[in-house]
């Protein structure tokens, strides 16, 4: 299959063989960063053209995804710092694109508060004893130590941010804590939420006690992966749809703003440098609004949200991210080519980075990913030209 963007044998490119774990105080030596154009996009400062980047883009759509991780168990892979560091990679030894996301799951979170979480193929996750009651709470592990639990996540990182050689920014991520709640509760996924939500209405204090957990185990997760070498962070708010603005309101947007305030205030005390935070609340447009005031540099928007009116109602205080429609990608390369043009026509030429409105299908074709990423590059500088 023909690779497109990055060379293998430029001196410029990644490594296919990650290097031994670095240790000690090596991750203060990472290799300055080359390109920087998603990072002053994130913080609204104007650019030559638009970043790109797609969720999902390491994932089961490329080949040598599925070879890597032939026979192994989901959650191994996980924990595995030199295969996430080999599969965050991976797209970008085929695509330009401008920043790379470390290979994780949002649910890790939840097995380090101690639930057994399982990937089986053909369902997704799979808890094995979610919580069903309120009294289910106690189960959970009410301090956790983010160092020893995590940690295969941070050695993800720093590994990666030397395996990158600072081609571009390393970002990372959690799911937020009604997302991960909902899990929590439901045991996998659920196209009601109906289980969770019923915690919401019949045990109000009980989940606000669980939300507040999450967030008191997130805050310092986020700010390990900064310490580790992530140089932006996304926060998933994946289950926002299943919410209206009154549950949001009340049980999703406090923690969402607790855990920006709270992470901000922790680079701080570590002596890190701030780095941008993405909220993404798919489905979540009855509460643009709300979101770009809750302490993100940048707002995610899924390809159910129009872009220009979309800033209309964020203003310009925030960067937006996204949002082409995934199945597009299905579309002829010109036809890509056409749609990239109009979305970007909507955003404008500042404070946008460019993305899916969700993430990668995995029948996907590699080359039509290739297209969308080049189509970006390619309009947006001729946007910024007229």
């Amino acid at each position: 299959m023909e690779e497109t963007g990055l060379s293998l044998s430029s001196p410029n490119s990644i490594s296919q063989s990650p290097v031994p774990g670095p240790s000690g105080d090596s991750h203060k030596a990472f290799p300055k960063l080359q390109n920087d154009t998603f990072l002053r996009a994130a913080w609204g400062e104007a650019t030559d053209y638009t970043p790109v980047w797609c969720m999902r883009q390491a994932g089961r759509y490329l080949q040598e995804f599925l070879a890597t991780r032939a026979g192994q168990d989901f959650f191994v892979t996980c924990r595995s710092p030199e295969t996430c560091c080999e599969l965050t990679l991976q797209p970008l030894r085929r695509f330009p694109l401008d920043a790379a996301i470390i290979f994780s799951d949002i649910l890790v979170v939840p097995q380090a508060l101690g639930m057994q979480v399982a990937m089986v193929p053909g369902k997704g996750p799979t808890f094995s004893s979610p919580l069903r009651e309120e009294q289910d709470l106690d189960r959970l592990q009410t301090s956790v130590d983010v160092g020893k639990e995590l940690g295969y996540v941070f050695q993800a990182i720093t590994l990666t941010r030397h395996q990158l050689a600072g081609r571009v920014p390393l970002i990372g991520f959690s799911g937020a804590p009604w997302t991960l709640m909902s899990y929590m509760v439901e045991g996998g996924g659920s196209n009601t939420m109906a289980q969770a939500k019923r915690w919401l209405y019949q045990w109000p204090k009980a989940s606000h006690r669980l939300l507040g957990l999450l967030t008191d185990v997130l805050v310092p997760y986020l700010v390990g992966q900064v310490a580790a070498g992530a140089q932006a962070l996304q926060v998933f708010e994946s289950h926002a749809g299943h919410l209206g603005p009154e549950l949001f309101s009340e049980f999703a947007l406090p923690y969402i703003r607790e855990v920006a305030k709270r992470v901000k205030a922790g680079l701080r005390e570590a002596g890190l440098e701030p780095v941008p935070l993405i909220i993404f609340a798919k489905d979540g447009h009855y509460a643009l609004e709300e979101l770009a005031q809750s302490g993100y540099e940048v707002v995610g928007i899924d390809w159910k949200v129009n872009p220009a009116l979309a800033r209309e109602r964020v203003g310009e205080s925030v960067t937006l991210q996204g949002n082409l429609d995934p199945c597009a990608l299905y579309a002829s390369k010109d036809k890509i080519g056409e749609l990239v043009e109009q979305m970007l026509a909507a955003f404008g030429p500042r404070r946008h980075i460019a993305n899916l409105g969700h993430g990668i299908y995995p029948d996907m074709d590699p080359a039509h990913i290739g297209a969308f990423v080049e189509a970006v590059h390619l309009h947006s500088r001729r946007l910024r030209n007229n």
